[in-house]
Protein backbone atom coordinates (compact mmCIF):
# COMPACT_ATOMS: atom_id res chain seq x y z
CA UNK A 1 0.00 0.00 0.00
CA UNK A 2 3.33 2.19 0.51
CA UNK A 3 3.92 2.12 -3.41
CA UNK A 4 3.34 6.02 -3.94
CA UNK A 5 6.60 6.36 -2.36
CA UNK A 6 8.48 3.89 -3.68
CA UNK A 7 6.83 4.50 -7.36
CA UNK A 8 8.22 7.93 -7.74
CA UNK A 9 12.35 6.36 -7.48
CA UNK A 10 14.21 8.01 -10.25
CA UNK A 11 13.09 6.07 -13.37
CA UNK A 12 10.80 9.61 -14.58
CA UNK A 13 12.51 10.55 -17.61
CA UNK A 14 13.02 14.78 -18.05
CA UNK A 15 9.59 15.75 -18.54
CA UNK A 16 10.88 17.09 -21.66
CA UNK A 17 10.56 14.10 -24.00
CA UNK A 18 7.47 12.42 -24.81
CA UNK A 19 8.70 8.81 -23.32
CA UNK A 20 9.06 11.02 -19.82
CA UNK A 21 5.83 12.40 -19.73
CA UNK A 22 4.27 8.93 -20.68
CA UNK A 23 5.88 7.68 -17.55
CA UNK A 24 5.13 10.45 -15.56
CA UNK A 25 1.69 9.75 -16.59
CA UNK A 26 1.55 6.36 -15.68
CA UNK A 27 2.93 7.02 -12.55
CA UNK A 28 0.20 9.87 -11.90
CA UNK A 29 -2.08 7.16 -12.11
CA UNK A 30 -0.70 4.88 -10.25
CA UNK A 31 -0.76 7.67 -7.10
CA UNK A 32 -4.24 8.22 -7.82
CA UNK A 33 -4.94 4.69 -7.02
CA UNK A 34 -2.78 4.58 -4.48
CA UNK A 35 -4.67 7.44 -2.78
CA UNK A 36 -8.21 5.96 -3.64
CA UNK A 37 -7.35 3.00 -1.58
CA UNK A 38 -7.11 4.68 1.07
CA UNK A 39 -10.65 5.92 1.28
CA UNK A 40 -11.94 2.29 1.21
CA UNK A 41 -13.72 0.18 3.86
CA UNK A 42 -13.15 -3.35 3.14
CA UNK A 43 -10.87 -5.52 2.16
CA UNK A 44 -11.82 -6.58 -1.31
CA UNK A 45 -11.83 -3.26 -3.53
CA UNK A 46 -8.63 -2.53 -1.65
CA UNK A 47 -7.03 -5.56 -2.76
CA UNK A 48 -8.12 -4.77 -6.14
CA UNK A 49 -6.84 -1.19 -5.58
CA UNK A 50 -3.43 -2.22 -4.96
CA UNK A 51 -3.34 -4.83 -7.90
CA UNK A 52 -3.93 -1.84 -10.23
CA UNK A 53 -1.56 0.58 -8.32
CA UNK A 54 1.18 -2.32 -8.92
CA UNK A 55 0.37 -2.80 -12.19
CA UNK A 56 0.67 0.56 -13.45
CA UNK A 57 3.96 1.35 -11.25
CA UNK A 58 5.10 -2.19 -13.11
CA UNK A 59 4.57 -0.27 -16.21
CA UNK A 60 6.20 2.84 -15.29
CA UNK A 61 9.18 1.04 -14.00
CA UNK A 62 9.44 -0.94 -17.07
CA UNK A 63 9.11 2.30 -19.69
CA UNK A 64 12.08 4.07 -17.71
CA UNK A 65 13.65 1.73 -17.58
CA UNK A 66 14.38 0.90 -13.95
CA UNK A 67 15.00 -3.19 -13.19
CA UNK A 68 15.01 -2.86 -9.05
CA UNK A 69 11.13 -0.85 -9.22
CA UNK A 70 10.08 -3.49 -12.03
CA UNK A 71 11.06 -6.33 -9.65
CA UNK A 72 9.59 -5.04 -6.50
CA UNK A 73 6.08 -4.77 -8.01
CA UNK A 74 7.10 -8.32 -10.09
CA UNK A 75 6.84 -9.55 -6.59
CA UNK A 76 3.83 -7.51 -5.21
CA UNK A 77 1.45 -8.26 -8.37
CA UNK A 78 0.85 -11.92 -7.68
CA UNK A 79 0.83 -11.76 -3.73
CA UNK A 80 -1.69 -8.88 -3.96
CA UNK A 81 -3.73 -11.50 -6.48
CA UNK A 82 -3.66 -14.12 -4.18
CA UNK A 83 -4.96 -12.25 -1.57
CA UNK A 84 -7.86 -10.90 -3.11
CA UNK A 85 -8.59 -14.15 -4.69
CA UNK A 86 -8.82 -15.79 -1.34
CA UNK A 87 -10.62 -12.99 0.10
CA UNK A 88 -13.22 -13.40 -2.86
CA UNK A 89 -13.61 -16.72 -1.86
CA UNK A 90 -14.22 -16.28 1.55
CA UNK A 91 -16.98 -14.15 0.83
CA UNK A 92 -18.80 -16.09 -1.82
CA UNK A 93 -18.90 -18.71 0.76
CA UNK A 94 -20.49 -16.89 3.28
CA UNK A 95 -22.88 -15.07 0.93
CA UNK A 96 -23.65 -18.72 0.36
CA UNK A 97 -24.59 -19.42 4.02
CA UNK A 98 -25.60 -15.80 5.26
CA UNK A 99 -29.48 -15.98 5.31
CA UNK A 100 -29.08 -19.27 5.91
CA UNK A 101 -30.91 -21.11 9.30
CA UNK A 102 -27.83 -23.77 9.16
CA UNK A 103 -25.13 -21.97 10.42
CA UNK A 104 -22.49 -24.90 10.21
CA UNK A 105 -18.67 -24.77 9.46
CA UNK A 106 -17.59 -27.27 6.70
CA UNK A 107 -17.26 -23.64 3.94
CA UNK A 108 -14.59 -22.72 6.76
CA UNK A 109 -12.46 -26.11 5.62
CA UNK A 110 -9.84 -24.26 3.96
CA UNK A 111 -9.02 -22.28 6.34
CA UNK A 112 -8.35 -25.26 9.07
CA UNK A 113 -6.61 -28.30 10.42
CA UNK A 114 -7.68 -31.61 10.36
CA UNK A 115 -6.68 -33.65 13.73
CA UNK A 116 -8.15 -37.51 14.28
CA UNK A 117 -8.95 -38.10 17.85
CA UNK A 118 -9.99 -41.22 19.58
CA UNK A 119 -13.05 -41.98 21.77
CA UNK A 120 -12.23 -40.81 25.47
CA UNK A 121 -10.23 -37.89 24.19
CA UNK A 122 -11.13 -34.43 26.05
CA UNK A 123 -10.54 -31.93 23.29
CA UNK A 124 -11.17 -29.19 25.74
CA UNK A 125 -12.17 -28.95 29.76
CA UNK A 126 -14.24 -26.52 31.70
CA UNK A 127 -11.89 -23.10 32.65
CA UNK A 128 -9.54 -24.12 30.20
CA UNK A 129 -8.11 -20.43 28.21
CA UNK A 130 -9.62 -20.90 24.58
CA UNK A 131 -7.64 -20.65 21.37
CA UNK A 132 -9.12 -22.37 18.37
CA UNK A 133 -12.30 -22.50 16.99
CA UNK A 134 -13.57 -25.95 16.18
CA UNK A 135 -15.84 -28.17 13.35
CA UNK A 136 -17.08 -31.90 13.63
CA UNK A 137 -16.76 -33.56 10.69
CA UNK A 138 -16.62 -37.54 11.90
CA UNK A 139 -17.43 -39.06 15.10
CA UNK A 140 -19.43 -38.27 18.26
CA UNK A 141 -18.38 -35.19 20.70
CA UNK A 142 -20.55 -33.80 23.98
CA UNK A 143 -20.38 -31.46 25.42
CA UNK A 144 -20.08 -33.11 29.33
CA UNK A 145 -22.14 -30.82 31.47
CA UNK A 146 -24.99 -30.43 29.69
CA UNK A 147 -25.29 -33.83 28.00
CA UNK A 148 -25.37 -32.36 24.46
CA UNK A 149 -24.06 -34.50 21.90
CA UNK A 150 -22.87 -32.36 18.94
CA UNK A 151 -24.02 -33.41 15.17
CA UNK A 152 -21.27 -33.64 12.68
CA UNK A 153 -20.68 -29.99 10.63
CA UNK A 154 -21.35 -28.22 13.71
CA UNK A 155 -18.95 -25.59 14.90
CA UNK A 156 -18.14 -24.86 18.54
CA UNK A 157 -15.48 -23.44 20.77
CA UNK A 158 -16.29 -20.14 19.41
CA UNK A 159 -17.81 -18.45 22.28
CA UNK A 160 -15.05 -18.34 24.51
CA UNK A 161 -12.73 -16.45 22.32
CA UNK A 162 -15.41 -13.78 22.48
CA UNK A 163 -15.88 -13.77 26.15
CA UNK A 164 -14.27 -11.17 28.54
CA UNK A 165 -12.02 -14.18 30.38
CA UNK A 166 -11.32 -16.23 27.28
CA UNK A 167 -12.16 -19.81 29.15
CA UNK A 168 -14.38 -22.42 28.16
CA UNK A 169 -17.70 -22.53 29.83
CA UNK A 170 -17.98 -26.78 28.83
CA UNK A 171 -15.72 -29.27 28.74
CA UNK A 172 -15.46 -31.01 25.19
CA UNK A 173 -14.77 -34.79 25.12
CA UNK A 174 -15.16 -37.87 22.22
CA UNK A 175 -17.92 -40.08 23.02
CA UNK A 176 -16.45 -42.17 19.76
CA UNK A 177 -13.48 -41.99 17.25
CA UNK A 178 -13.39 -38.11 16.01
CA UNK A 179 -11.93 -36.18 12.79
CA UNK A 180 -12.34 -32.32 13.74
CA UNK A 181 -10.34 -29.37 12.28
CA UNK A 182 -9.02 -26.55 13.96
CA UNK A 183 -8.91 -23.03 13.49
CA UNK A 184 -6.49 -20.76 15.38
CA UNK A 185 -7.88 -17.84 16.99
CA UNK A 186 -5.49 -15.75 15.22
CA UNK A 187 -7.16 -16.89 11.30
CA UNK A 188 -10.27 -16.44 12.91
CA UNK A 189 -9.49 -12.85 13.74
CA UNK A 190 -8.06 -12.32 10.39
CA UNK A 191 -11.50 -13.57 8.50
CA UNK A 192 -13.40 -11.57 11.39
CA UNK A 193 -11.74 -8.21 10.49
CA UNK A 194 -11.28 -8.75 6.73
CA UNK A 195 -14.71 -9.61 5.73
CA UNK A 196 -18.00 -8.04 7.52
CA UNK A 197 -20.65 -10.77 6.50
CA UNK A 198 -18.63 -13.22 8.08
CA UNK A 199 -18.26 -11.10 10.80
CA UNK A 200 -22.17 -11.49 10.57
CA UNK A 201 -22.65 -14.92 10.51
CA UNK A 202 -20.29 -15.65 13.53
CA UNK A 203 -21.85 -13.35 15.54
CA UNK A 204 -25.50 -14.72 14.35
CA UNK A 205 -24.02 -17.99 15.03
CA UNK A 206 -22.68 -17.21 18.94
CA UNK A 207 -26.23 -15.29 19.12
CA UNK A 208 -28.24 -18.36 18.40
CA UNK A 209 -25.82 -20.35 21.17
CA UNK A 210 -26.58 -17.96 23.69
CA UNK A 211 -30.60 -18.25 23.11
CA UNK A 212 -29.99 -22.00 23.30
CA UNK A 213 -28.62 -21.46 26.04
CA UNK A 214 -30.96 -19.51 28.02
CA UNK A 215 -33.75 -21.23 26.99
CA UNK A 216 -31.93 -24.61 28.17
CA UNK A 217 -31.42 -22.58 31.90
CA UNK A 218 -35.30 -21.29 31.66
CA UNK A 219 -36.53 -25.07 31.17
CA UNK A 220 -34.30 -26.33 34.01
CA UNK A 221 -35.32 -23.64 36.20
CA UNK A 222 -38.97 -24.66 35.49
CA UNK A 223 -38.33 -27.89 36.23
CA UNK A 224 -36.86 -27.24 39.45
CA UNK A 225 -39.85 -24.69 40.15
CA UNK A 226 -42.32 -27.88 39.42
CA UNK A 227 -40.59 -30.47 41.52
CA UNK A 228 -40.48 -28.20 45.13
CA UNK A 229 -44.22 -26.85 44.43
CA UNK A 230 -44.60 -30.86 43.93
CA UNK A 231 -43.03 -31.45 47.19
CA UNK A 232 -44.62 -28.44 48.85
CA UNK A 233 -47.86 -30.24 48.03
CA UNK A 234 -46.77 -33.53 49.00
CA UNK A 235 -45.92 -32.33 52.47
CA UNK A 236 -48.81 -29.86 53.12
CA UNK A 237 -50.86 -33.43 52.08
CA UNK A 238 -48.95 -34.95 55.32
CA UNK A 239 -49.34 -32.41 57.85
CA UNK A 240 -53.31 -32.51 57.06
CA UNK A 241 -53.23 -36.23 57.39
Amino acid sequence: MDALALGTLSFVEPLQTGHGLVVAAVIALAGCLVVASSFVRTMVPLRILAVLSNLAFLAAALLAPDLPSALLYGVLIPINTYRMAEIIRLTKRVNAVSGDSDLTGVWLKPYMKAKRLPAGTTLFRQGDKADSLYLLVEGKIELVEIGEVLPVGQLFGEISLFSPSRTRTLSARCQTDCLVLRMHDATLKQLYFQNPKFAFTISHLITQRLNADITRLQKRIAALEGEQELTGDTTRGVVIT
